[in-house]
Formats: C-alpha cells, structure tokens, sequence
C-alpha cells in the first residue's frame, strides 16, 4: 500500500485560500483508487494539508482539477479549454515573459536581475515591445500636457484613488488622439511611450493636480511618479523604478489577459489599456495592494501585529500578502523591495508593522509575501497616499501590456472562447 505523504515543507500555503475535499471525494473526482491518488501527493502534483483533531488530510480542489484538465486531455480539446482558464494549461502563445521554477523572466532576462541592476522601466519596456535590451539608457521625449490639470480633478471627488484618476484620465488621451485606429507597430511605441509619461505623471492628479505639469517635464517614469507624489526621498525614483521593472510584465494575468481580448478586437491602444486597468482593479488583482493597507490599519501599532495576525488565523480569515500559487517557494519580486525598504527607511510605524505581519507569518509557517505587500511596503516606506501601491503596480504593468497588445495584434486572431451550455433544457415543441 502506498501511504499518503504532505507536500514538503518549501510548498506550504495557505488552505484558507483553497476549496478542500476529502480523499474520497478526491478520488472520485479524479476517477483513480486512493492510493493512486496518495501517488500524486508524494509526487507534488496535488497538495493536502491535515484535518484538524483527525487524522485524515483534506486535498486541494484546484490542484485536483489542473490534474484533471491533464487527463481529459486524451478525450478531446473542451476540457482541456475549460480548465485553462482557472490556473491551468498555457492557452496562448507568447514570447513576452516566463514564469517558471527559475523565476520570472522578460524575454529571457531575468526580472529581478534587471531590477537589481538598475535597468529603467524605459529599458525594459524596449526589451518588451520589441525583443532587444538596449545597450544604453533609454529616454522618452517629454510628451505634450493635452489635458488641463484643474478641469480633470473637478470631474473627480477630491482624494480620488490614484487608480480612478488614471481610469478617468486614459480615455481623455484618447479622444484627443484622432490617428490612433489600426496604427502601425512602430507609432504605437511611439504612443505607448508618451501613454506611460502620462499614466505616471497623473498619478496624484486629484490630490495634487499642479504637479501634473511638472511630472510630465521630468527624465523618466520613476522621476515622474517622485514628482507627482511629492516624495522628497532622493533615492525614491531609485526604489521606485525597481518596483516599476519587478511589476512590468507577468505572463497572462488578469489585467493582461483583458488587454490581449480587447487588442483581438482590434480596439486601440487606449481602450486596451482602460480595459487592464479596469481589470486591475479588482481587489483580486492589482487591488489587492489596498486590502494589505487596510489590514495595516487594522494592525495599526507594530505591537499589535502579532496579536492581530494570530487572531485572524484563530478566526479562519485569511491574511492579505502572503502566499502566490505560481510561486510555491516564495515571490521571487518580493525581497528586492523588501530589502531596500527595511535597510533605508525601517522607522515609519507602517513599515514597523508589516514587517512584524511578515515575521508572524513566516513563524507560523505560512507562505512567503507577495510583491503586493512589497509594494506596499515601499509606499509606506515613501509616505504615500492611500492607493499609491495600486498605481504603482498599475503603472509598471502597463509596459507588459503594451507588449501583449502589440503580440497580440501580430498574432492577428479574435480571442472568442466557447462557452459549455450548462443550463436547463429547453423544449421544443414538434410541429405536426
């Protein structure tokens, strides 16, 4: 008899997380004997975690359905399409970035590597829309203001979150564009490049929107951000060009994803980038940096930090910014802000605080964070408004999405999946 064995201690994650059955449930769903099914634990092919005050194990239902997708595979191409779409099989060809056991990789270079080296956002989005690092640094021309500071943040609340602006903003620049149809590949970089410009400078365009002029004038994305945020750091376009490249591409996620569908449309470039910013702010997604800021101020005092975790666990509920299902051994985007956060700016109470979740955390065995509460920690680090972390992602991200719009549009087809009809049976009636 094969007996069953938990998945190894690096793979720990968080079950709060997950839908679990049990093994004969498992079993039947996968339509193999319990011992086949122990072979696929040992195997690391499905995780368990114990039931408490028993001695069975509970297993984890997307793993078993991934598995599943697998098998069915040899019985056709439905299954195989429905199970993609929930962590599944690769469903789309790209040669943007990779995520794998090595890490996270654009074009082949490694992600943290570049970050770490100082590569600029500039850089790296070159490296993604057209495959070649640059030798040099790369500068963006300063684009045109186009739209007025002051009439934008009277069309918002004041204090808006960063993200809205930017979602408010985007289809402005738009309406202004009147060629930007069916553009060729080299006028969208060209547009691209002045669209990041933008999205950067309008970040704190409803707290701050006489900063906005400025923050279009400066060398870079991260100098812009500094700018529009009013940092007084000297190293804060330093740190915040390293969150931009950890963030600038990540396969086909959620925002990504409604980029390339939109892009298949044939839509623009900024109805494109609407749409992923749209998509990036679901709290599952990009905003899951706010449901991190809301739990630092639940915590509030570093000395609270502990209680409140290990409450939270008591309780059932899960604690925000830990734990990536493509990242089993820890986010690899999360110690390089982690790092230069704890060594320049330790102080600040907020900064306090996570640090002391993230020791609770791992104490407890639970997974490594994510770089959602890297981010977070960086804009506390920098003393950020409320929804900077968001942005910050956002505007990083919108390099891959260019380079996924562009890819996807080369590609040439409409992304149009099928959908199972599941529902009840209609009747018809026979004429006679």
């Amino acid at each position: 008899m094969v007996k069953e064995r938990a998945a190894p201690a690096q793979s720990r994650f968080d079950s709060r997380h997950e839908e679990l059955v049990s093994a004969q449930q498992a079993a039947e769903l996968l339509g193999v004997k319990r011992a086949t099914l122990y072979t696929y634990v040992s195997r690391g092919l499905v995780r368990c975690v114990p039931e408490p005050g028993t001695k069975e194990k509970r297993y984890v239902r997307a793993d078993l359905a991934r598995l599943k997708v697998r098998h069915d595979a040899r019985a056709g191409h439905a299954a195989v399409a429905a199970g993609a779409l929930r962590w599944g099989e690769p469903v789309i060809d790209s040669a943007v970035s990779r995520v794998g056991a090595e890490g996270l990789a654009y074009r082949g270079h490694s992600a943290v590597r570049l970050a770490v080296e100082g590569r600029s956002l500039e850089d790296v989005a070159e490296l993604l829309w057209t495959g070649s690092l640059p030798a040099g640094p790369v500068r963006w021309p300063s684009p045109e203001p186009l739209l007025s500071p002051a009439s934008v943040a009277a069309l918002l609340p004041r204090d808006s979150p960063p993200l809205a602006v930017l979602l408010t903003v985007v289809p402005l620049l738009g309406a202004w564009d009147a060629v930007r149809f069916a553009a060729p590949a080299e006028q969208e970089r060209i547009r691209a490049r002045r669209l990041l410009r933008h999205l950067a400078a309008w970040v704190g365009g409803s707290h701050a929107p006489s900063r906005v002029g400025r923050a279009l004038k400066e060398r870079s994305v991260a100098d812009a951000l500094a700018v529009a945020w009013g940092v007084t750091e000297k190293r804060a376009p330093e740190l915040l060009n390293r969150a931009l490249v950890l963030c600038a591409d990540h396969e086909l996620n959620v925002s990504t994803f409604a980029a390339r569908v939109t892009a298949s449309s044939g839509a623009d470039l900024y109805a494109c980038m609407s749409a992923a910013l749209s998509a990036v702010s679901g709290p599952r997604h990009g905003g899951a940096c706010d449901r991190v800021e809301a739990l630092l101020n639940e915590v509030g005092t570093p000395q609270r930090a502990r209680q409140t975790v290990l409450e939270r666990l008591r309780r059932g509920e899960s604690v925000p910014g830990f734990g990536h299902r493509l990242y089993p051994e820890g986010d690899p985007r999360t110690p390089p802000l982690l790092e230069v956060v704890y060594a320049l700016r330790p102080e600040p109470v907020a900064v306090r605080v996570l640090r002391g979740v993230e020791e609770t955390m791992r104490e407890a065995g639970y997974p490594a964070p994510t770089v959602d509460l890297g981010l977070v920690a960086l804009a506390s680090a920098l003393g950020l408004p409320a929804g900077a972390a968001a942005a910050l992602f956002a505007v990083g991200r919108a390099a891959g999405w260019v380079a996924h719009v562009l890819e996807q549009r080369e590609q040439g087809e409409l992304l149009r999946p099928r959908a199972r009809y599941v529902g009840t049976p209609g009747t018809s009636e026979v004429s006679k």
